[in-house]
């Protein structure tokens, strides 16, 4: 059966997690190029002051990118919110995405984010609010949420209930609360009573990182679809190989390094025309770092790369990367495909800090 948002069908189960810093639209539509079935924009902010600024217009360019287009919002009140969502419609948005999940202190010091699971009547007024101003242009809403805030508030399965009857057409769970932010392991006891609890779609997040794990997820959970998030950075390509795993049991061939300095030039020249020279090459050196991360050389590499200026000069100097490593390997070594867990979650945390 095609699993479904409202009436918009999904090409697969495999899901790219909305990401601040990390989830633009260069990013989005690489992996949905390499697998994914579906993408949620970086979070958009309710607060209408700053929809003009040049951050939250380039996390609202959509041009080009295949659908269906899904833009994640954050806010606190529930009037504002609603807005967002029509500012976010009118501009191509085809699914509104609540953000409950984000466990920074930046967002949640503004009892944004996860820190609404602490007030469930706010909670519920903001989807029923965003629920509504949605409704008339057909446009599904969606929800990403944790847990709960802390271990002696899992609530999780009781707000799930009530985002159901208000309306909410698709719920994502962290297995973590907010509590834990990114640290241990992520639980999915909670997620597969969600999912027990309502009839919409429920999709399963956090510390996807492999084949196997994804695997173990969906049957953990019964989630209809996972999201993978940190996994992704640097390795767009595990969609394909989760999704290839999940139908023949077997593992792809990791990809050759040929395809890989391809994957990441194109990467590269979209970054750089969506935010400039300027900040392009600056924004850039996070991705091209978790490509050549676990790689030979690739820490010596990321230093090097941090001192360039010069987008034209990036791009040569990985094209000269690349070049030297498939002089040594006509396949992406190994090592490439071990996420290292730490290292992942403290850089998703930074990028939800930079939010």
């Amino acid at each position: 059966m095609t699993l479904q948002i409202g009436n918009i069908p999904l090409e697969n189960r495999l899901f790219v997690a909305p990401m601040a810093g990390v989830t633009d639209r260069p990013f989005r539509t690489l992996c949905r190029q390499l697998g994914a079935g579906y993408a949620v924009s970086e979070m958009v902010t309710s607060r209408k002051e700053l929809w003009n600024s040049l951050k939250t217009s380039r996390r609202a360019d959509h041009a080009g990118e295949p659908g269906p287009i899904s833009v994640q919002i954050a806010g606190t009140d529930a009037a504002m919110m609603a807005e967002a969502a029509h500012y976010n419609i009118e501009r191509g948005a085809q699914i509104i995405d609540i953000n409950m999940g984000c466990p920074a202190k930046k967002v949640c010091n503004k009892w944004a984010g996860s820190a609404l699971m602490r007030d469930e009547p706010l909670a519920l007024e903001i989807a029923q609010a965003v629920v509504a101003a949605a409704a008339p242009h057909g446009v599904p809403v969606t929800l990403k949420m944790r847990t709960g805030w802390s271990d002696e508030q899992r609530n999780a399965v009781a707000l799930a209930q009530r985002f159901e009857a208000a309306g909410v057409q698709m719920l994502t769970v962290h297995g973590r609360t907010r509590e834990q932010g990114y640290k241990g392991e992520a639980e999915y006891d909670t997620i597969a009573a969600v999912k027990a609890a309502v009839n919409i779609p429920v999709v399963a997040n956090g510390d996807i990182t492999s084949p196997e794990k994804a695997r173990e997820v969906l049957a953990a959970t019964g989630a209809d679809a996972i999201m993978i998030g940190r996994a992704a950075q640097g390795r767009p390509w595990i969609f394909r190989e989760i999704e290839h795993f999940l139908a023949t049991g077997t593992h792809r061939a990791p990809p050759l390094v040929a395809e890989v300095k391809r994957l990441l030039l194109d990467h590269l020249e979209e970054h750089y025309a969506l935010y400039g020279d300027y900040s392009g090459v600056r924004t850039a050196r996070k991705h091209i770092g978790w490509y050549v991360r676990g790689l030979p050389g690739g820490e010596a590499f990321r230093g090097d790369m941090n001192r360039i200026e010069d987008c034209d000069h990036q791009l040569k100097a990985v094209a000269e990367f690349f070049d030297g490593l498939a002089a040594q390997h006509d396949r992406m070594p190994i090592a490439v495909a071990k996420a290292t867990i730490d290292s992942e979650l403290e850089e998703e945390a930074a990028a939800c800090r930079a939010a």
